[in-house]
């Protein structure tokens, strides 16, 4: 399966959105709001940009 950038950030995205609204019923919405989100945002950035490189190094010959 080819994967293309839309293909790729979506699930991330869902899975951020998910955690979020989870979070939200067991914690206050302006802590997880306020510091969970960009924290969970930044590292899902890192996180995407490491394995992004790292599938290009495997696929190169």
């Amino acid at each position: 399966m080819e994967f293309d950038f839309t293909r790729s950030v979506i699930p991330l995205a869902v899975i951020v959105a998910v955690a979020t609204v989870a979070l939200t019923v067991m914690m206050t919405p302006s802590t997880v709001f306020m510091m969970v989100l960009p924290s969970m945002i930044v590292f899902s950035v890192i996180a995407f940009f490491f394995g992004m490189k790292h599938g290009e190094f495997r696929a190169s010959p």
